[in-house]
């Protein structure tokens, strides 16, 4: 049982060392990378895609009735285009949007010109793209490509013509789509009185000469990449990785982005070819940050790389998530591995002899040490550039490319055999470039909801509001029950109401069924027991209670340690807490007199303590 003896120290330290570590990495994880999940194939290995992998679908269904390109519907994996993309770019051009112009497809030229023709010939048509120019003036941004964006991302929720609605919620749509949502009255009225649709319907041959043209280049670039990485071609619908094609934008303005589990490339053929890197690129992201995701947890100890690249040329992402620095590390260095690096490979003919074989060999050795400098120097480059762990992937990587293991299968011990010390080391003494390439992704930040949200509030010490989401999830049915009895535990336990959130923990234990929240769920209550258990222990010292009913909590927080390690929720962290409160009871650290440490440590958290992720971040409900 738990006793009385609750004293104001108590609860600060345990509100600090065991709310606050779960809660903010829920919002790390929330705020600044993809929820994703592993997707699974009966696809062998290094196989092509199937019509039904690699489509160009019709337009689907949503759930609404509304049909649009981010619809969860479809193949996991196709290559498309959309009409309402159309729409939007060509009012982008007929309002100025001008780049790329005598580089792209004959039918930009083509499609500008009729519509011209379309808005002269009508005033009221020339008045909707006067009010539109004026819309598009007024959100234009001081960076050209984040201006265009936020276009692209409105396009890919729309239904589409005439109706061109957004086909979620808006709580659902990338906050920058959201921000330019109100130029679609004027979009409708323009695409209807200029005659779009017809436009479309005439040019729409043109498109579908491009996407037949790229199908077997995208084909390639992905059974290539999937060979490589020794990895099934997806088939989850879960999970969708899109290619589509408008040549009303520029060719030089791949956007590539992430919107939940989507990644989506937005690509404008040039000599009927598109960027592939770019695209191989979003695709590396597509099948590796599952991965390195899953793994999270054990890159807490590679957190000191964040204070090292702080002066690097990065963006603030890779600055602030230790993850998304090892991603595209890793990504970096499977590129620098798999680059063509234009130095011809010598063959030695068959059937020589030994000395007539000789000057074969010696220019086939002199051509791999060519080959062999080049892609050396494209790692530099990128260490240089901040990605400090792109030089460690790539050594790695000499020996994955050796064995039969997936990388699924050899990503762990990359990740957890990494020296960090030693990369540490490497990373200091690394001359950061003054200038950093641009990103090739873009995650859309995500709108919080629900539990997503309480999780959110959690991490900022909103425990008022954390704990109302929890409860009205828990009144209306809405989400996992386990999981909002886990939120509202941990906001109890932010709150001071220590014997609420010890109650409320044994409610999710027999509410919810994921393994790490059930495991997180016992080493909580473990750990109120113990230091129940040594608050006892002194008042025992004075006389005050009985000391039988001290041994009777740590024996209560020992069977709790040992139910998380019966669980098996298969994750290290868990397995080392629950052996260390086997090992000894937990204690709360000292409590120090700053407001933490430079890395926004909150008063009395210990830098060691484990830091599970929440059900929210396991069973991503997207």
């Amino acid at each position: 049982m738990l006793s009385s003896i609750r004293p104001r120290s108590f609860l600060v330290g345990l509100t600090c060392t065991l709310a606050l570590p779960l809660a903010t990495c829920a919002a790390q994880q929330s705020q600044a990378a993809p929820r994703s999940v592993p997707y699974s194939s009966s696809q062998p290995s290094g196989t092509a895609p199937t019509n039904q992998q690699l489509a160009t679908p019709p337009e689907r269904q949503s759930p609404t009735g509304r049909p649009s390109l981010m619809d969860p519907a479809g193949p996991a994996v196709s290559l498309e285009t959309s009409e309402a993309l159309f729409d939007v770019a060509v009012a982008l051009n007929a309002c100025g949007y001008d780049r790329g112009l005598d580089e792209g497809n004959p039918v930009r030229k083509k499609v500008r010109d009729q519509v011209t023709q379309a808005t002269m010939a009508s005033e009221q048509t020339r008045d909707d793209r006067d009010k539109l120019c004026l819309y598009i003036d007024q959100h234009r941004l001081s960076d050209p490509a984040r201006s265009l964006a936020q276009y692209v991302s409105l396009a890919l929720y729309l239904s589409p013509p005439p109706e061109l609605t957004p086909s979620v919620d808006e709580e659902e749509m990338p906050p920058d789509a959201t921000g330019v949502a109100l130029i679609l009255p004027l979009l409708r009225k323009f695409a209807r009185d200029a005659g779009l649709h017809v436009i479309w319907l005439q040019n729409r041959p043109a498109y579908e000469e491009m996407v037949n043209r790229l199908h077997e280049p995208l084909t390639q670039m992905i059974v290539s990449t999937n060979y490589y990485l020794k990895v099934p071609a997806s088939v989850s619908n879960a999970r969708r990785f899109l290619v589509v094609l408008e040549p009303m934008l520029s060719p030089a303005e791949t956007n590539a982005r992430v919107y939940g589990q989507d990644y989506v490339v937005v690509a404008s053929p040039k000599d009927g070819q598109i960027a592939m890197n770019l695209v191989r690129h979003a695709y590396l992201h597509y099948q590796i940050e599952p991965f390195l995701y899953e793994r999270q947890d054990s890159m807490d100890r590679m957190l000191p790389l964040l204070k090292i690249v702080d002066d690097a040329p990065l963006q603030f992402t890779f600055k602030s998530d230790i993850v998304a620095l090892v991603i595209e590390s890793m990504i970096r260095a499977i590129e620098a591995r798999t680059m063509d690096t234009g130095v011809p490979e010598v063959k030695v003919p068959a059937g020589l002899s030994h000395s007539a074989s000789e000057p074969y060999e010696r220019a086939r050795a002199a051509a791999f040490v060519k080959m062999a400098a080049i892609r050396q120097q494209s790692v530099n480059h990128s260490m240089t550039q901040g990605y400090v762990l792109t030089q460690y992937f790539y050594s790695q990587l000499i020996g994955f490319e050796k064995n039969p293991e997936s990388l699924d299968e050899a990503i762990g011990p990359m990740v957890y055999g990494m020296d960090v010390a030693a990369e540490i080391h490497r990373a200091k003494q690394i001359t950061f470039d003054e200038h950093g390439d641009e990103d090739m992704m873009g995650h859309a930040p995500q709108q919080p909801k629900g539990l997503e949200l309480a999780e959110v509030k959690l991490a900022r010490g909103d425990a008022a509001g954390a704990d109302a989401i929890a409860r009205a999830a828990l009144a209306s049915h809405s989400g996992d029950p386990g999981q909002a009895d886990f939120i509202l535990a941990r906001a109890e336990l932010l709150s001071g109401k220590t014997r609420d959130a010890a109650g409320t923990f044994k409610s999710t234990l027999s509410e919810s069924k994921d393994p790490r929240t059930l495991a997180w769920s016992h080493i909580y209550l473990g750990h109120i027991f113990d230091v129940e258990s040594s608050l006892c222990s002194r008042q025992s010292a004075q006389g005050n209670v009985d000391a039988d009913e001290c041994r009777t909590l740590r024996d209560q927080a020992v069977a709790e340690y040992k139910a998380a390690l019966t669980l098996r929720d298969g994750r290290p962290d868990t397995k080392q807490a629950a052996e260390n409160g086997l090992k000894q009871p937990f204690a709360l650290p000292p409590r120090p007199e700053s407001e933490g440490d430079d890395r926004g440590t909150p008063p009395g958290q210990a830098a060691s303590q484990p830091k599970p992720p929440s059900a929210a971040q396991e069973n991503p409900q997207r």
